[in-house]
């Protein structure tokens, strides 16, 4: 993913996913039409990215997402995303990309560490490093976010990627939680940090993920919370936006700050 330190945010759509129904359907059928038309329609809104997730595949369903690779990459010209923590899953979808996919994720859980990241080294591909700890659990502060990141990347290096494969995320917390607007700000604080290159020698890539806020609870909290906090992570210097690209208010409010922090023309 270049360039490292971005003078705009870019947007990856997270709208191929196995629990939207018409994700579902196509997985259950192996209909490809409907997952091109998300694609096109992602695409068509500024998408720059766009995260595939098949969910929780059996092992002879596993090669489902080979056939959402498939799929998109015949139809937009967005770079993938690969949303997994099964590396055989992961594996499938890269054996299927035409071009280098981002693959999502990493954190310090033991069988990632042993199984996702060798993967990820192997291809030399780009690299997501979720800030969560070996259990799995995001945590609130920004000194034990950044202390993650330091430790995963450590992991990464070691493995043979370079600083250019990885990009971090903070983790968005659910808004069910009792911290949660505190840990957004935690989150914005480590977004400004890396992103500024204040934690290594140089500015480190990010990107978050809106849609955590409101998982699980899409009617109890307003939409304009994922603006806001769009607002915030833009500002402290994010690269990457996952989030629902057909969405209008959002894209409208994306494409508003991109024409704010967008380089200005020679």
């Amino acid at each position: 993913m270049q360039p490292r330190q971005a003078e705009t945010v870019f947007l990856a759509a997270d709208n191929i996913h196995a629990l939207n129904p018409i994700v579902a359907d196509a997985l259950r059928r192996l209909d490809p039409e409907p997952i091109r038309e998300l694609a096109r329609q992602c695409e068509a809104n500024g998408a720059e990215f766009i995260d595939l997730n098949p969910g929780y595949l059996s092992r002879r369903n596993e090669d489902r997402m080979a056939f959402l690779v498939d799929a998109v990459q015949s139809t937009v010209s967005a770079r993938l995303i690969l949303d997994s923590p099964n590396p055989r899953v992961l594996a499938k979808g890269l054996s299927a990309s035409r071009n280098k996919p981002i693959l999502n994720a990493l954190s310090l859980e033991e069988h990632k560490l042993q199984e996702i990241l060798p993967l990820a080294a192997e291809h030399h591909t780009p690299l997501v490093l979720l800030l969560m700890d070996e259990r799995s659990y995001p945590p609130p502060t920004v000194e034990e976010k950044l202390a993650l990141a330091i430790e995963l990347r450590e992991h990464a290096l070691s493995a043979g990627l370079s600083d250019d494969d990885l990009i971090f995320d903070p983790v968005l917390p659910n808004l069910s939680w009792d911290d949660a607007l505190f840990r957004v700000g935690e989150a914005v604080k480590t977004v400004r940090l890396i992103s500024a290159g204040a934690v290594f020698q140089e500015p480190g890539q990010t990107m978050a993920g809106l849609s955590n806020l409101r998982s699980g609870h899409p009617g109890r909290y307003p939409w304009d919370m994922e603006e806001a906090c769009m607002h915030l992570l833009a500002g402290a210097g994010l690269n990457v936006l996952l989030a629902n690209a057909l969405r209008p208010e959002l894209v409208e409010a994306f494409l508003r700050v991109r024409r704010m922090t967008a380089p200005l023309e020679s």
